[in-house]
């Protein structure tokens, strides 16, 4: 029962979200509200993404000390397969301002109390199969195209990919193939987490409807993806800091693309809500230490 809850939710109800035709204004639309939430809670935003520049850098050290340069780049391009997972806590801050809620950092990780909370992780634990998979498959190319050699220096390396045909073979079936693997995450991801977190639908429906709204949205989600990756790229540049920013603004803006693309519904949101505080005066110190004078 709870391997069937995880799949399509806990609820009762077996109808599927309703999925809307969307264009390229909305987009524009979207980047706008995630670029709000971004300076409305700035310090938020950068506390739950400063792992990416540090990630970056713990990357480029370990492949210059251990001969893994080839997969410097798969790696750090890969990251942005399991983005959605380091967002969650992003979705969640622009769902409690959008619904009036208080934003402090910490609930962020209200995400843990989420009735979904299993199909998310299940979610995720699919996105982090996928990011070992293309790793495995970027080295693949690799050997397939140089060997088993290792690099000499990173001059050496870059040279050769920029001008052997080894190197072009690699840039092109490497980057061909990681197109497809983005392809796939952005197909089964772009709408799939915030729904989670805002309804309990189960990995399954979520998993679907995502699919049905790139389908159903093919030019809009595509020009979206390129969005995604350009900005991520830009990001990366220099030394990956300008992530802090373009990972905050996306994770936010995505929560919105989901808000334009799934038709709402009036039910209760599967996060736990906090309890409203009662005022204390201080003529009821200290009776309102002891529960039952409360």
């Amino acid at each position: 029962m709870a391997y069937s809850n995880i799949l399509v939710g806990a609820g009762t109800r077996t109808a599927q979200p309703v999925v809307r035709t969307i264009g390229l204004a909305d987009l524009r639309d979207v980047l706008a509200k995630g670029i709000d939430d971004f300076y409305a809670m700035p310090t938020h935003a950068m506390f739950l993404c400063v792992i990416y520049p540090v990630v970056g850098f713990l990357l480029a050290r370990l492949a210059f000390g251990y001969s893994i340069l080839p997969l410097l780049y798969p790696l750090v391009s890969g990251f942005a397969l399991v983005g959605p997972i380091a967002a969650l806590g992003l979705y969640e801050l622009s769902r409690r301002r959008e619904a009036g809620l208080e934003t402090s950092a910490t609930h962020a990780f209200d995400v843990l109390k989420s009735s979904s909370i299993g199909a998310i992780a299940a979610l995720g634990f699919l996105l982090l199969t996928i990011f070992v998979i293309w790793v495995a498959a970027a080295n693949a190319i690799y050997i397939a195209t140089f060997g088993y050699a290792t690099p000499v220096s990173i001059g050496a390396f870059l040279h050769d990919v920029a001008t052997t045909r080894a190197g072009w073979t690699l840039f092109i079936v490497g980057n061909g193939v990681g197109f497809l693997f983005a392809l796939l995450v952005l197909m089964i991801s772009v709408v799939s987490f915030p729904l989670l977190l805002d309804r309990d639908v189960g990995a399954a429906v979520a998993l679907l409807t995502s699919i049905r709204a790139v389908v159903r949205n093919p030019v809009t989600m595509a020009v979206w993806g390129l969005i995604v990756g350009t900005l991520l790229i830009l990001g990366s540049l220099p030394f990956f800091i300008g992530l802090t920013v373009v990972v905050p603004v996306l994770g936010h803006a995505t929560w919105h693309l989901y808000r334009k693309v799934i038709e709402p519904q009036a039910s209760p949101l599967p996060t736990l809500q906090e309890e409203p505080k009662d005022r204390r005066y201080a003529a009821d110190f200290p009776a309102v230490l002891f529960p039952w004078a409360r």
